[in-house]
């Protein structure tokens, strides 16, 4: 019955909505081809000896007895320092008590209330220097903070500064920082401030905040100022921002100015919580309505609006979900709408995706301050989606090994994610080599976007604070390289000019769900798998060619990418991050445990528990009639249950959990390899080399390794012959220990890790020349 009322209600705006929609996107598309276009005039640099502080009120007399006097002794160390107050009609008596109270300063009365935009334009207009900081009635400020806000203006380009908030009640949430980002999501914008203590020091942010910023007064007003289209409040600080970084400016926050804010201490006491929301609704859509000019961008956003408001109706309200009563509300200003529109579009110098680029740290870096020739000693950003210490599965080796090497020729910067906060304290030892290792604790449970295109590894690992880190280490450690580990985090790549894109492909991600479709178990598994492998090869195969170097295990790997996207060949690099410091390891070819098999990996990983299930039951058996001593010991984290494989108790040992598996690999006969699925190559076969342990591996498994039976390694892929390998090798120890000494050789040779990164190094320093001539 509610659904019914909410739907009998809503009818008369739900068909209107079939109307208004599309005539507001027909008017302002055409809107876009009538433009003013105009020559926009060079920046000029504003003087920063003095500032005029701009504070609107309206009926807010205790808030200026209380706060105002901090302003007053902020600003009275320079004569050439103003404090103007905009009295908005107010009807408490404001403007004869600061006439009383406060006669140095400047008063502006206004008959009416102008709200808070044409309140503060006022103030702009009245004030007498270059810069002018606007500040909420509700503020009180810290002594010293106006001169790390001058500091700020620090060449022509730079729009405002933004001061860092913090609430009057210290123990509130800090929802607002005055550290701001927005990004486009379901055609709208979205907005946040970001409380990160790690930014000590000027850094771009999406806009200031009107009541705590200051601005360039000759660059405010070009601008128009706040615009009326959005009265009576919210988001005209936005808007201005994002027409600033359009018109090619900057906008900065400076964590060094420090004010105290009494939340909603003005509004939160003049308006309703419903009136506010549904201002805010309004003008999100405003705000697209008058910036937004890439028709795409626009399309998604009226189709968004729409379907929001439908949803609303059937399900209920939410803060920021479009609305149909706010969309009869924004219909009805489309004619100013469309000028303010039309303003924007000739004050624009870049679109849209450039425009919300250059807030976020990385893209500001390389847009502005990465033009240099690169340093010799280059800053490489490393991130890895998976913990690095302790190194206790393939990628983690090759990871936890090349920073060892790298961080000796280069200043290198770690982002992890971790899975526990336990894991913290292992990876500490990161910051023993390296220049600097943060980490951020991976949300539990299973990944939103079921219906998704994207593949699930990739939904797994999206975090939008792991985005944020990225993008502050990049502008803050001033990167050079920005290195991503494994396929999922290539999400985090960025349309750098300036910096390098480097992703490691520690496996063809659709190649090695290709290869694992034949051992899924059960219909519902396989069908999911196959879903998988499609999003897989979409997502792989399109964000590879964005890359300045795609690293692969292997030759057959880069040949496999290469069959399928074969533009990348100039950037494809092979050999240089899979390896091992072989000096680690102990070469041990004799003196073993006669009749013990090992096998290395945690299952978690899939491969591995298909490889071990694969031949336990069907290798184990006919090694056992051969020699029913033979042991079968498994190391690897997240065993399954003992009665998994209860047949066979008395010839399997699990140990779980290994802290160095050096030892297993000194101790037990023979290495099996029994992989049937996966790509890459395994740095387990490359640590059973380099110890001397013989090895039987199926031809998947020891791909990129060993082609050639007996060579390096025994090979087969049918279960009687993976067994008779085996067995060989466990009643010749003379002739296993001969094989193992040539593998040792080739890992040596080939594969040793101080040699490799030192190319992997020498190619990011080619490709930065390259990209920073």
């Amino acid at each position: 019955m509610a659904l019914l009322k909410r739907l009998l209600r809503a009818l008369p705006l739900l068909f209107a909505s079939l109307v208004v929609l599309p005539v507001s996107f027909v008017a302002l598309v055409l809107a876009q081809f009538f433009r003013i276009r105009r020559p926009l005039a060079p920046s000029a640099m504003p003087r920063t000896d003095a500032a005029s502080v701009v504070i609107p009120n309206w009926n807010g007399r205790d808030l200026l007895e209380k706060y105002l006097p901090s302003v007053v002794e902020a600003l009275a160390g320079n004569p050439r320092n103003e404090i103007v107050v905009v009295d908005n009609g107010s009807e408490d008596g404001s403007a004869d008590f600061l006439r009383e109270r406060f006669p140095q300063i400047t008063l502006v009365a206004l008959p009416e209330n102008l709200g808070f935009g044409g309140g503060s334009n006022a103030g702009f207009r009245a004030a007498s220097n270059d810069i002018v900081v606007l500040l909420n009635s509700d503020m009180r400020v810290a002594p010293d903070f106006l001169a790390p806000l001058l500091e700020g203006f620090r060449d022509p380009d730079v729009f405002a500064v933004s001061c860092q908030i913090f609430f009057t009640d210290p123990g509130k949430l800090r929802e607002e920082t005055g550290l701001t980002q927005a990004w486009w999501q379901d055609g709208g914008l979205r907005v946040r401030h970001r409380d990160d203590p790690g930014v000590t020091g000027l850094f771009p942010c999406f806009y200031g905040g009107g009541g705590s910023c200051a601005f360039d007064r000759r660059k405010f007003l070009e601008l128009g100022g706040f615009d009326p289209l959005l009265e009576p409040f919210y988001l005209e600080d936005t808007d201005l921002g994002y027409m600033a970084w359009k018109r090619g400016w900057k906008v900065f926050y400076q964590p060094r100015s420090i004010v105290y804010h009494e939340h909603r201490g003005t509004i939160g006491k003049k308006f309703t919580p419903d009136f506010i929301q549904d201002v805010l609704r309004k003008n999100y859509l405003l705000f697209c309505w008058k910036n937004i000019h890439e028709l795409p961008r626009l399309a998604g956003h009226f189709f968004f609006a729409w379907s929001g408001a439908f949803l609303a109706v059937l399900f209920g309200e939410l803060p920021l979900r479009p609305n149909l009563r706010a969309i009869w509300k924004a219909f009805r200003q489309l004619p100013q709408a469309i000028r303010s529109r039309r303003r924007a579009l000739s004050l624009a110098a870049i679109g849209d995706t450039e425009a919300f680029r250059r807030p976020l740290g990385g893209y500001f870096r390389d847009r502005f301050d990465a033009a240099a020739p690169p340093p010799e000693r280059l800053r490489v950003l490393f991130v890895s989606p998976y913990p690095i210490c302790p190194p206790v599965h393939g990628g983690g080796v090759f990871m936890y090994q090349t920073l060892r090497e790298m961080s000796r020729l280069a200043e290198v910067h770690v982002l992890e994610l971790l899975d526990w906060p336990w894991q913290e304290e292992a990876n500490r030892e990161l910051l023993t080599f390296c220049a600097s290792a943060e980490w951020l604790v991976r949300p539990s449970g299973r990944p939103p976007g079921m219906a998704s295109i994207e593949p699930h590894a990739v939904r797994e690992f999206a975090n939008s604070d792991l985005e944020w880190l990225i993008h502050r280490q990049l502008y803050t450690r001033q990167i050079d390289v920005l290195q991503l580990e494994y396929t999922p985090m290539a999400q985090y790549r960025g349309d750098y000019r300036h910096i390098v894109n480097a992703l490691f492909e520690h496996d063809v991600y659709f190649q090695s769900i290709g290869r694992g479709l034949g051992h899924t178990l059960g219909l519902g598994d396989s069908l999911k798998a196959r879903l998988e492998y499609l999003r897989a090869l979409r997502y792989e195969l399109g964000m590879l060619p964005d890359f300045d170097q795609v690293q692969v295990c292997t030759p057959a790997n880069g040949d496999y990418l290469l069959g399928f996207v074969p533009g990348i060949r100039p950037r494809l690099r092979a050999g240089l991050r899979a390896g091992i410091d072989t000096t680690r390891y102990r070469f041990r070819p004799r003196g073993r445990e006669p009749l013990t098999m090992l096998f290395l990996g945690s299952w978690r990983h899939d491969p591995n528990r298909i490889a071990v299930d694969w031949f336990v039951r069907n290798v184990m058996p006919r090694i056992l009639i051969a020699e029913p001593e033979a042991r079968l010991v498994i190391a690897g984290s997240d065993p399954p249950p003992e009665h998994t494989y209860a047949d066979y108790a008395g010839h399997l040992d699990m140990l779980g959990f290994v802290e160095d598996v050096r030892d297993p690999l000194s101790r037990y006969a023979v290495f099996v390899c029994p992989i049937l699925s996966g790509s890459g190559v395994r740095v387990k076969l490359l640590e059973a080399f380099a110890a001397g342990i013989p090895v039987v591996s199926t031809y998947v498994g020891a791909e990129g390794l060993a082609a050639k039976d007996g060579e390096f390694c025994a090979l087969a892929d049918d279960p009687a012959e993976f067994a008779a390998r085996t067995l060989a090798l466990l009643r010749d120890p003379e002739a296993a220990a001969a094989m193992a000494e040539r593998a040792r050789a080739e890992v040596v040779a080939n594969w040793d890790m101080a040699a490799i990164t030192r190319k992997l190094v020498e190619g990011y320093r080619d490709l930065a020349r390259r990209k920073r001539p």
